[in-house]
């Protein structure tokens, strides 16, 4: 684990500019820099980076955080991989937290196993480079497949001498541990021999999101019908085949740019897509695909299209696997080349332009693609047609969002002539028996092995609670340190013992007024990060008497990070929009700081009262009247009656001060 030192370091040295400068052309405006968004296709700029805040924020979609956030989001690393990232550029040693004597061997196995595998890589592909075999068969055999030098030097093709030890031997030579040769399967060993796994093959080493070689696939080029044309790397602590993608390194940006997937099977499908000129696509390397591959592609995009060649049969085999993907609630669109042809071989025979149009006007929505598919075996055979209505339904089921089931379910009733009332029944009851099914195995206590959780649509409406409270957050973040005058209105009795109210003017910061209200109402927030920053502020004013965003900014929640920016970059629209050059002056936030301040409390007040009506309203309802405890009920029931009065009549002392009619 990386120490808290290493990140800190990390964070005080790196400038936001700078690491966004290395994938964003940015250009100065005023005091920030704007640029195209890298995660939008745009003409006009709405990606604001601000020096000064050591923030950016993307208007366009909403994203922002700082340097960490942004390599998350744009390079889909992970926080350490991020950390890692920044420490490399600005030489920063990283330091790890002490580990106990297991950890330390799985991670130094671990490392050991990316490091044999970057040798393999590195070695394999300068064979196919500059070695006279590895020119004359590997170079030959790609080149005749129609790969470019800039292709093959992208994916770092290789090729491995068809020798039996040739690449063990030189690992060996260079100081790599015949144990990691063996766990990474590059290195067969039996007994006291040794030989290489991709012997005689050109090798498509296999990244992970990041960059790093987990693995290696290999293809032979002899005609031999008793050798395997392909060969993997074996399962490993680093390969796991079934959550790998091939060219999910190389296709990661293009894929959430384009916010769509072109799934293919082979990894020349994928490499010959991409010197075509169309990057967002994946292979699953001729596997079924998975629950965790459909995952890796879902954390770029919720849209996958599934390219087939002309084979009927492989296309019927595939269907499986795309209702894993309707399981995780993704959108799936299919694309069938002709017959005899597959992404690979139309990719090469056709210019971008083509491939493009023809991809755009073949694809077809996955279940239509299925009943017309299928519609076509079942040759106007009742039986045949009965089971076919069981597949669709089936398919039908796995779509978490109830509306896109039911527009599917009256498509396909018209597509197949029967009515929408025997789809609708046998869709209940699959999903009765998935109900059924789901309650078994929780009492068996067997837990299912893939498990969707299905989002139920929901309809969008204001939460006036939590945007007050945000309201609040960004009053304390903005404005927290500023000390302003403030007024309240205090009962003063006279001597002749008659009660007045006087105006009292006194100064305090921002950040204490809203803490002394809140505490006065013993407010808590509801929103669990805006309660987060909340007390955050507090316990530095606690401490130093003095809020300091930094400490958001850099926070290691990053969902945090990113509220607080979103509340700091609020006003650089302004900066993007240019209003001032078109006569449009907005007014400044802080031009009546106390009135805004105290607006905001007391309509935090306000809200909270009429929930607190509402919920005493409610519980009065619900309340019966049991027998021989009737007497008390009324009781109790006048009591909250006389708590509602005393809450609206606060209430309406609320709206008066914020001069609002009741």
């Amino acid at each position: 684990m990386i120490t808290r030192n290493t990140i800190d370091k990390v964070f005080e040295t790196a400038r936001v500019e700078e690491v966004i400068g290395d994938f964003v052309q940015l250009k100065k405006a005023g005091s920030n820099f704007k640029g195209l968004s890298p995660f939008a296709d745009e003409k006009t700029p709405s990606f604001m980076v601000s020096p000064v805040k050591q923030i950016w924020k993307d208007f366009s979609t909403g994203k922002g955080g700082n340097a960490i956030s942004f390599l998350m989001e744009h390079e889909h690393y992970s926080y350490p991989e991020a950390i890692r990232y920044l420490a490399k550029k600005y030489n920063i040693e990283v330091e790890e937290t002490e580990q106990s004597d297991e950890q330390k061997q799985q991670a130094n196995e671990r490392e050991s196993m990316y490091l044999v595998s970057e040798f393999a890589r590195n070695y394999f592909h300068d064979i196919l480079l500059n070695s006279e075999k590895g020119k004359a068969i590997g170079l030959s055999y790609f080149k005749e497949r129609g790969f470019t030098d800039e292709t093959i030097k992208k994916f770092e093709l290789g090729y491995a001498l068809d020798q039996w030890r040739a690449f063990t031997d030189e690992a060996l030579k260079k100081s790599y541990q015949l144990e990691f040769l063996e766990k990474t399967g590059l290195t067969i060993v039996k007994e006291d021999k040794q030989f290489d796994r991709f012997k005689g093959r050109v090798v498509f080493p296999i990244h992970s999101m990041a960059g790093r070689v987990l693995g290696f696939g290999g293809r032979i080029l002899t005609s031999d019908k008793k050798t395997a044309k392909y060969v993997n790397s074996p399962e490993s602590d680093i390969y796991h085949k079934s959550k790998a993608l091939y060219g999910i390194y190389h296709a990661k940006k293009a894929i959430a740019k384009e916010d769509n997937c072109y799934l293919v099977e082979g990894y020349t499908d994928v490499i010959s897509f991409h010197q075509t000129g169309i990057e967002n696509v994946v292979a699953s390397s001729g596997t079924a695909l998975t629950p965790d591959q459909i995952r890796l592609i879902n954390r770029l995009t919720p849209n996958i299209t599934v390219l087939f060649d002309g084979d009927a049969a492989g296309i019927r085999a595939s269907l499986r696997g795309i209702d894993l993907i309707l399981e995780q609630g993704m959108n799936v669109k299919v694309v069938t080349f002709p017959e005899g042809e597959d992404p690979d071989s139309f990719a090469k025979q056709n210019s971008l332009e083509t491939l493009q149009e023809y991809l755009a006007e073949n694809s077809q929505d996955f279940i239509q693609f299925k009943v017309s598919l299928l519609m076509n075996e079942t040759q106007n055979d009742p039986v045949k047609k009965a089971g076919l209505i069981r597949d669709i339904v089936a398919t039908i089921s796995k779509i978490p969002n109830n509306i896109q089931r039911e527009v599917y379910v009256q498509e396909c009733a018209k597509v197949m002539e029967i009515s929408e009332k025997v789809l609708f029944s046998e869709l209940a009851q699959l999903s009765k028996k998935e109900m059924r099914d789901a309650a078994k195995r929780q009492v068996q206590g067997q837990q299912p092995s893939f498990e969707v959780v299905k989002n139920q649509p929901q309809l969008e409406k204001v939460n006036q609670l939590d945007r007050l409270e945000k309201k609040l957050i960004e009053i304390l973040l903005l404005y927290g340190n500023i000390e302003v005058d403030f007024v309240d209105f205090i009962e003063v009795e006279d001597e002749e013992g008659n009660i007045k109210i006087e105006k009292e003017n006194y100064q305090n910061t921002v950040a204490k007024e809203v803490y002394l209200h809140l505490q006065d109402d013993e407010i808590e927030f509801s929103n669990e990060t805006f309660k987060k920053i909340y007390y955050d502020v507090i316990h530095q004013l606690n401490q130093n008497e003095h809020i300091d965003t930094d400490n958001f900014i850099n926070h290691e929640d990053i969902e945090l990070g990113k509220v607080v920016t979103d509340i700091l970059m609020d006003d650089e629209k302004y900066t993007l929009s240019d209003w001032a050059r078109k006569e449009i002056y907005v007014k400044a936030k802080d031009k009546h700081l106390p009135k805004l301040v105290m607006d905001a409390i007391l309509n935090l007040r306000r809200i909270l009262i009429e929930h607190k009506i509402k919920e005493l309203l409610n519980e009065s309802l619900n309340k019966e009247e049991i027998e021989g405890e009737v007497k008390e009920e009324k009781e109790n029931n006048q009591a909250m009656l006389e708590m509602v009065v005393n809450y609206t009549s606060l209430k309406k002392l609320l709206y008066e001060k914020l001069n609002r009619v009741v």
